[in-house]
């Protein structure tokens, strides 16, 4: 299917990062239960709010301090860098897609990006090592050293509006292709996973790649149930 496509658009979820080391959110015993991300609304209103959203980010981080690109990562570098796919289209906000080649303007993050911070105000980006140097040496939230906004992760947080730019090059992409790739998503989480039924219904044929089966199986051309990094691996070498 993908030597035939000519335009190839995946979209990854938690799966293709956990075989980095990166824990998804759903599964049982999962860290992210105890460091649950601080609803929106809350972390506006109130500093305590933004103190504890600090400080369960730092403690996410650490976890998973060394993740690398998978395999999986890998492969779909590859397929953008030789001008099959025409980007990525991704839940998850570790910046793994970029690390593993993929250009920033190649990866469609719809949840935002944990590698770094904005503030909320200005927009004004802050690296995290300068953000966290200040939280554990003042012990206060960080605010913007332009204008005295609030700082935070950038990430999409619950409650949190989403992306209008990122969801609408998402839907260009999910309209142009003719094979779209669903990889690693357990495809529940809307708007999100609307994409791939976009998609279809567009005439594009559509992969799941995923360890355990989705709601959206049914529709599929193919449904892989296996590892991502041995399911996508060989694309790595071959394409």
């Amino acid at each position: 299917m993908i030597a035939r496509a000519k335009s190839v658009v995946a979209f990854t979820g938690a799966g293709i990062s956990t075989e980095s080391g990166v824990p998804d959110f759903r599964s049982p015993g999962s860290p992210w239960l105890k460091n649950r991300p601080i609803d929106f609304q809350d972390f506006v209103a109130s500093e305590e709010a933004r103190r504890e959203a600090w400080r369960r980010k730092f403690a996410m981080d650490d976890i998973y301090a060394g993740a690398k690109p998978s395999a999986g990562h890998r492969a779909l570098a590859r397929l953008v860098a030789e001008g099959k796919s025409p980007g990525v289209i991704t839940q998850n906000i570790d910046g793994l897609h970029q690390a593993a080649g993929i250009p920033d303007e190649n990866v469609i993050e719809l949840h935002g990006n944990g590698t770094y911070a904005a503030c909320l105000s200005c927009g004004l980006r802050h690296e995290l090592a300068d953000v966290r140097r200040e939280f554990e040496s003042t012990g206060r939230a960080p605010v913007c050293t332009a204008c005295g906004g609030m700082v935070k992760s950038a990430t999409i947080s619950f409650g949190q509006a989403m992306p209008e730019l990122a969801m609408e090059r998402a839907r260009e992409l999910t309209l142009g292709c003719d094979l779209f790739l669903a990889i690693g998503s357990s495809l529940v989480v809307y708007p999100a996973a609307g994409f791939p039924v976009l998609a279809k219904r567009k005439g594009a044929r559509l992969v799941i790649v995923n360890r355990e089966p989705t709601e959206l199986d049914g529709m599929a051309d193919l449904v892989i149930a296996g590892e991502i990094g041995e399911v996508l691996g060989p694309l790595a070498a071959t394409h």
